[in-house]
């Protein structure tokens, strides 16, 4: 997902929340202590992990955590006593503008201590607010297997596993393309008969299903801004490929019809820069031109019109490779900048707006591993980049997390976290709320 504001927490998050999650911390020791029942013990927290959501500040860097279900959060009938005021001694409105600087890792933790704290959770208030504030969190959703979704905190070095999604074996096999929009992941795939779209909440931890496009389409380009995505291009259920996009908007839970894009394309990546929508790259052009487009096009949201941007895409000549054999053009936006990731030659480049052309700047982390750019992640998470990916040997590997942030000065990549795993990237995308 890429972001456009440039009040982010993920650098300046940690030290500046110290005095308020304290406050948090305290505050929750307080009830819990009014409430007849001791604050957590460290010897307990292996055991509290498997029945609901810890405070992750306790957790140790790497650790794994199995988010807990909204139910295994409801607690016992002590947690299910209402207090409207929230934290008594300092009344609803502190109380409210307290937990919106305190780190959403918290907030499972923080629902389970009563009916009130849960409400305010999952009714999505707190990340309306925090929208509003300039707060943002940014968390990095990606599957490296077929059933499974993980989540990686880089603020905390977090690695959680989100609950199973409970789907049937075609969507399993079908190809898929993920977005992250306000709290949801949305998670984009094709059943026997139809395409169909699973939705992940945040504010339930739980997976839904049933959405349904105006025009369902799979192999589109997409990037979300706050609580709105955009979808546009790809292929309908009978393979032809679309001009058409769509709109999401996800605190409504509508789509909305946009106009047409000048070219009909497939396979071509998307991002929100300078408050406008960007389609990059990808395959189609006319009606009976299946080539591989340079071009980009531009939508104002404003006047509701595209613009056609030539030379946009970062792709280079292949040689006799097929145009499908290759993935979507690697592209994220930091700061209202337009990075790439060429995969070829393990480069990262930077789009000059003003004359329209790519300049390389540095290079990509030298162990991440892809196939034709198919596996390797990358993504803006606030105002870093980060590449997710990682070396193969004989079916084995690792994953890496690997941030750079640009205003710093030329590609020095920080490894955020790895952990081993059998696969690629399948699927990549980042929530900021």
């Amino acid at each position: 997902m890429l972001e456009d504001r440039s009040c982010l927490v993920p650098r300046d998050f940690t030290r500046e929340s110290n005095n308020w999650s304290a406050c948090m911390n305290y505050s929750l020791d307080m009830i819990e202590v009014q409430h007849g029942k001791r604050p957590l013990e460290n010897n307990q927290e292996d055991e509290v992990v498997q029945r609901k959501l810890p405070k992750l500040s306790d957790a140790r860097d790497g650790e794994e955590v199995v988010l807990a279900s909204p139910d295994d959060q409801a607690g016992d009938q002590r947690h299910d006593e209402d207090t409207s005021s929230l934290i008594p001694s300092i009344g609803r409105d502190n109380s409210v503008s307290s937990l919106i600087h305190c780190s959403r890792s918290d907030y499972g933790a923080i629902a389970s201590l009563n009916r009130s704290f849960r409400s305010l959770i999952r009714s999505g208030e707190l990340y309306r607010l925090r929208r509003q504030q300039g707060v943002v969190e940014h968390w990095v959703y990606f599957s490296c297997h077929l059933r499974q979704w993980e989540a990686f905190d880089p603020i905390r070095r977090r690695w959680m596993h989100l609950p199973s999604m409970n789907f049937n074996e075609c969507f399993v096999f079908s190809d898929k393309e993920s977005l992250a929009v306000g709290t949801e992941l949305l998670v984009f795939g094709k059943e026997i008969l139809s395409h169909v779209i699973y939705r992940y909440s945040i504010l339930t931890n739980s997976w839904s299903s049933g959405m349904e496009m105006n025009a369902p389409r799979c192999l589109f380009g997409s990037a979300s801004s706050g609580e709105i995505a955009i979808l546009a291009g790809g292929c309908d259920s009978q393979g032809n490929i679309l001009s058409s996009a769509e709109l999401y908007n996800s605190e409504t839970g509508t789509w909305k019809t946009l106009p047409s894009m000048n070219k009909r394309r497939k396979m071509c990546s998307a991002v929100f820069m300078d408050n406008k929508f960007y389609v990059i790259g990808g395959i189609g052009g006319t009606e009976s031109s299946n080539a591989l487009l340079t071009c980009g096009e531009e939508y104002d949201l404003k006047t509701e019109k595209w613009t056609e941007i030539s030379s946009m895409s970062p792709v280079r000549a292949r040689g006799d490779m097929p145009a499908t054999s290759e993935a979507p053009p690697l592209v994220a936006v930091v700061n209202n900048d337009l990075y790439a990731a060429d995969y070829a030659d393990m480069e990262v480049r930077k789009y000059d707006k003003q004359n329209k052309i790519w300049a390389t700047i540095g290079r990509l982390p030298e162990r991440a591993a892809s196939m034709n750019g198919w596996g390797l992640a990358f993504r803006a998470c606030g105002d870093r980049l980060i590449v997710i990916g990682g070396p193969r040997t004989m079916g084995e590997g690792h994953i890496e997390v690997n941030s750079w942030v640009p205003s710093e000065g030329p590609p020095q990549w920080n490894l955020l976290g790895r952990k081993r795993s059998g696969s690629f990237v399948y699927n990549c995308a980042v929530m900021g709320c």
